[in-house]
């Protein structure tokens, strides 16, 4: 059997954490900031975790993981 290949970009986006779930940036934290409120980009920073309905098409990217 030939191995499996790594999504490139589900690499750079997904980090897999000690219990094994995927953690994750969140979305609209990359540009834009002066018409958002402070607590927006305060409640945008940091990871959240995957949705588990999202878990298993990030397993299937990243088989190493």
């Amino acid at each position: 059997m030939p191995k499996i290949k790594t999504h490139k970009g589900a690499s750079k986006r997904f980090k897999k954490t000690a219990s094994g779930k995927f953690k994750r940036n969140k979305a609209k934290h990359g540009h834009l900031f002066e018409c958002k409120s402070k607590k927006l980009k305060r409640e945008l920073s940091g990871t959240a975790i995957v949705d588990k309905s999202n878990e298993k098409a990030v397993k299937k990217m990243l088989p190493y993981a």
